[in-house]
């Protein structure tokens, strides 16, 4: 049986490294910047892009390689490009098919951080960002664009409010505007979900979350699904010559995978944004019990869900999976799981959830979310705080909410914690 053929939980924990007869059976660190090589030559047919090969850490590595190869194989993409962290990967997934004087078509319901990239630093770039609702139609995505629009992004389960993509109606607007559809895929990893299979064009991640799982390494990582029609006449960077690489074009020279190409050999090559061979063997390593966790981290998250929801403290709570989500009909359609992540509000208010979260004992006020431990945050005031008040009810932020990142401890203990928080309201 071939690696292609493989169920997701084999690609988890076998897929991106092969050894051969007599190596390492575990993928191991190559914790080196440089590669030696017998002849010139193949030097520079490593740096014309015409040979396949290792030449310097910042643009490729073999421990790096596994590890963009198994994500590929995971999403079902054809090549992965890994990068220093999820903001970067979100940043350069845009970026590398919109110039400057370019414009982009994004869901408001996004992570603060994303927000902030793109209505501030890209504007500064050059590259204007439009918001539409999470839950817009088809034509209302297709009447915000401009003829200068070259992608359409949103997220799968939305940080923090975990609302869910009605990928139809994205995926329709984007092949009307013969843009690619790029989806951060961050919170059901594709485990639970696989927007190729549902129409999208790119995907990114924050390796840093469930992928490694253990909160200990950073990254990010876009993955290539191969198929989009880069010759449409929105993209000339990709169909004619580039005068770094002496006249070459993307689409001639890899029509396999021109986007994942172009993206490692100029944006991570000029901007020096690679993840670093650490850090990738630490996610792979995550990544092999992916699968695991992330059924228990579904499990987990709903138990409390759907405790909290019956609890007389609690003025709201939303989870993918609760059958009173809006979202109920979509997570069944897109969803195999609604990810470790729910969010609530306390009855009360804004000052009854601040109450709640410092009195946990169990869970952890952290700036980070999806990892083995259960963790809180208070979005409006931490990872949102620089958004306006227009932008965080847009954003689907309420003052009260609490974003719950269950872990995969026992499900009893997680509950025993929010009930005596509870109790000191």
């Amino acid at each position: 049986m071939s690696e292609q053929n493989w169920k997701l939980e084999t690609k988890a924990v076998q897929a991106g490294w092969t050894p051969k007869n007599g190596e390492p059976r575990v993928l191991p660190i190559y914790q080196s910047t440089t590669f030696k090589y017998d002849d010139a030559q193949h030097v520079a047919d490593l740096f014309d892009l015409k040979t396949d090969g290792f030449f310097y850490t910042r643009l490729a590595n073999p421990t790096v390689d596994a590890f963009e190869k198994k994500i590929a194989a995971l999403e079902g993409g054809v090549s992965a490009v890994a990068v220093c962290s999820g903001q970067a990967a979100n940043a350069m997934a845009v970026m590398n098919v919109c110039p400057a004087g370019g414009h982009v078509l994004a869901s408001s319901a996004l992570y603060g951080g994303t927000v902030t990239l793109f209505t501030t630093t890209l504007k500064r770039m050059g590259v204007e960002v439009s918001m539409v609702p999470y839950n817009a139609s088809a034509d209302e995505i297709v009447a915000a664009a401009r003829p200068n629009t070259r992608a359409l992004f949103a997220e799968t389960l939305t940080n923090p409010s975990v609302n869910v993509l009605n990928f139809e109606q994205y995926a329709i607007a984007a092949k009307r505007l013969g843009v690619p559809f790029i989806v951060d895929n961050t919170f059901p990893t594709p485990i639970l979900c696989r927007p190729f299979e549902f129409g999208a064009d790119i995907v990114t991640h924050s390796t840093t979350k469930f992928f490694d799982g253990h909160a200990q390494a950073v990254g990010g990582v876009i993955v290539e699904k191969g198929g989009f029609d880069w010759k449409n006449g929105k993209f000339p960077e990709f169909t004619e010559p580039d005068l770094s690489y002496h006249g070459l074009i993307f689409t001639e020279a890899f029509p396999q995978n021109p986007f994942s190409v172009k993206l490692r050999v100029q944006w991570v090559r000029d901007l020096g944004i690679p993840q670093m061979p650490f850090n990738a063997y630490l996610t792979n390593l995550g990544m092999e019990t992916l699968h695991l966790r992330m059924e228990r981290h579904s499990q987990n998250a709903l138990a409390l869900a759907r405790h909290l929801e019956k609890h007389p403290k609690i003025a709201w709570v939303n989870y993918p999976f609760l059958e009173s989500s809006p979202d109920y009909g979509l997570a069944k359609k897109y969803l195999s799981g609604g990810s470790g992540v729910l969010c609530f509000g306390a009855a009360g208010g804004r000052e009854a959830s601040m109450k709640v979260i410092d009195s946990l004992k169990l869970a952890a006020i952290v700036v980070h979310v999806a990892d083995v431990r259960t963790s809180v945050l208070h979005p409006a005031s931490m990872t949102h705080r620089q958004l306006t008040d227009e932008q965080l009810k847009a954003a689907g932020v309420l003052p009260e909410l609490i974003r719950v990142s269950a872990g995969i401890e026992n499900i009893d203990d997680i509950i025993a914690d929010f009930e005596q928080a509870l109790a000191q309201i």
